[in-house]
């Protein structure tokens, strides 16, 4: 069954072709502030002044935590040559936990977020030079309601606090907040912006100049969004009064943009992943470039703006659209109610991307009640309530030359996401084998669930006969990193014995050990380790 029609497609693909020349051209003119292909990840860039930016960097070696420090306060300053200079460790404005530089109150006054041992909280530095001296905690109501990690920036007149983080009234993931000034010096809650700023995705990195009244940002789910781009939107009268946002295209890449920040001389820093390593990095314009900023906003009307503290998001009278009937590169979900015995039940409906690229893809669906038995197809918009009368415990995602997507019934339920992104069996593409778990210390397969997914990977590569990948092991970072090598390629080479046993030539399966060197989750947690102790898999051909 195929979901999207030709003249979508030819219209997403254009707007591709577009976007990577315009990418192509545009890679030539950055430079990397803070290390291109670093193993850190650098983000939320602040600027004391014109040539000053203090940022968090994550899980580096002089971290007050040492390597598993999830984030500690860096600075680089620009040299008389006009060049970024090697950013320098301030261990003055960091702890052994997860720090964030938040920016100026006032020209000798700086704000920095502390998160340690699950206490969470803002705390005054005065400074001259490059001494800083660390004051009283800021009181803000209802900071602690915010759960794992939180990002923010001081607006530009100090008035202002714009927070990225989970709440309870979240849209989804991470939603923008704002806490303001009181004429008593106190800072009020968080309040959530609204679903003409926040969707089901991720709004990150908040920027906002009180001058234009613009608000800058990166989001993942809206319109045009592939991966995280920037995006502008315009306050109207008041914090639930904006325009719709608009993507900012001349700093979004293919990559992922997490952060911005403008200094007031007009130089832009942002936070982007475009290296193989995917970690984020700093970069800005080498020489000067002028900005195009949106300009042109359409108001998107009045919505309801909730405190972090209680209630309920906005009703859906006035959030709706989240999305627009019409996306490209993001999910397009139209929520139809039907009534049922005083209960309302949404329609989900899906829309498939690749996984890289964000590109509309033709897709089939099909559910049914085990991971390996899902032959039944069904219309891309469904009620979960219908397919479970029908015995559907998971359904399946598929499109032509990509690796299939399962997901369990109740996981898409709770997510409340439509957006599916599949892996192209490309060179170069690489996917984690979800589920496919190792004991500490040990090269053994654990439990069952991962024979589905291997199985899944064989019947894939049978029908592509040419197809060959590459399995990469990885460990946790305890122990011996030269025993973690070994120990991670014989991982590797445990799950290259499965695929042979299902038929897969050993011609078309290569091996690759990386140890703990390459982590995708903290590592001083178990919950984080095992995390790390996994296999990806990287089509070669």
């Amino acid at each position: 069954m195929n979901f999207q029609n030709e003249k979508v497609k030819k219209a997403s693909s254009f707007i591709l072709l577009a976007f990577t020349f315009l990418m192509t051209a545009k890679a030539q003119n950055l430079q990397s502030i803070s290390g291109a292909n670093s193993p850190q990840d650098d983000t939320n860039p602040v600027f004391l002044d014109e040539k000053t930016i203090l940022f968090t960097r994550a899980f580096h070696p002089s971290n007050r935590g040492g390597k598993n420090d999830p984030g500690d306060i860096w600075m680089t300053k620009k040299g008389t040559n006009g060049v970024w200079q090697k950013a320098v460790h301030c261990p003055d404005l960091s702890t052994n936990g997860y720090d964030v530089a938040m920016g100026l109150e006032n020209p000798t006054s700086l704000l920095v977020y502390h998160q340690q041992g699950g206490e969470a909280g803002i705390f005054y530095y005065s400074f001259a030079g490059v001494q800083f001296d660390k004051g009283k905690e800021v009181p803000i109501q209802d900071l602690n309601l915010f759960e794992g990690q939180v990002t923010g920036r001081v607006s530009t007149d100090g008035k202002t606090i714009f927070w990225s983080a989970k709440g309870k009234v979240s849209s989804g993931n991470e939603d923008l907040y704002v806490s303001e000034k009181t004429s008593t010096g106190f800072w009020t809650a968080p309040l959530n912006l609204g679903s003409t700023i926040n969707t089901q995705g991720q709004e990150l990195g908040a920027f906002y100049d009180p001058k234009t009244q613009r608000l800058f940002f990166t989001s993942n789910l809206h319109l045009g969004a592939k991966g995280k781009d920037v995006f502008v939107a315009k306050k109207g009268s008041s914090w639930n009064s904006w325009s719709a946002p608009v993507k900012w295209e001349q700093i979004s890449s293919a990559g992922s943009e997490i952060s911005v920040a403008l200094s007031t001389a007009g130089e832009v820093v942002w936070t982007s992943i475009q290296n193989s390593d995917g970690f984020a990095d700093l970069v800005t314009f080498a020489g000067k470039v002028a900005l195009d900023i949106p300009e042109e906003f359409v108001q998107a009307g009045e919505v309801i703006a909730t405190k972090i503290e209680g209630g309920s998001l906005p009703p859906e009278k006035n959030a709706q659209p989240i999305f627009p009937k019409v996306s490209i590169g993001k999910p397009e979900i139209n929520f139809q109610k039907i009534e049922q015995e005083d209960q309302v039940e949404n329609y989900i409906n899906l829309l498939v991307v690749d996984a890289q690229t964000g590109q509309i893809l033709n897709f089939n669906l099909s559910y049914g009640p085990t991971k390996i038995n899902m032959s039944n197809e069904i219309h891309s918009s469904f009620l979960i309530s219908e397919l479970v009368s029908k015995g559907g415990r998971f359904i399946k995602v598929s499109a032509e030359n990509y690796m299939e997507k399962i997901l369990p019934i109740e996981e898409l339920k709770k997510m409340q996401m439509a957006r599916i992104e599949l892996v192209q069996a490309g060179m170069g593409n690489s996917f984690l084998l979800e589920n496919i778990m190792f004991a500490r210390g040990k090269a053994e397969l654990q439990g069952e669930s991962f024979k589905v997914k291997l199985i899944e990977l064989s019947d894939f590569m049978k029908k592509n006969p040419m197809l060959k990948i590459r399995i990469n092991g990885h460990t946790d970072h305890a122990g011996d990193p030269s025993l973690n090598k070994s120990l991670s390629l014989q991982r590797a080479a445990a799950v290259r014995k499965f695929l042979i046993d299902q038929g897969i030539s050993p011609d078309h399966l290569r091996t690759s050990g990386w140890g703990g060197r390459k982590p995708i989750a903290p590592n001083d947690t178990e919950e984080g380790r095992a995390k790390n102790r996994r296999v990806e898999i990287q089509f070669e051909k």
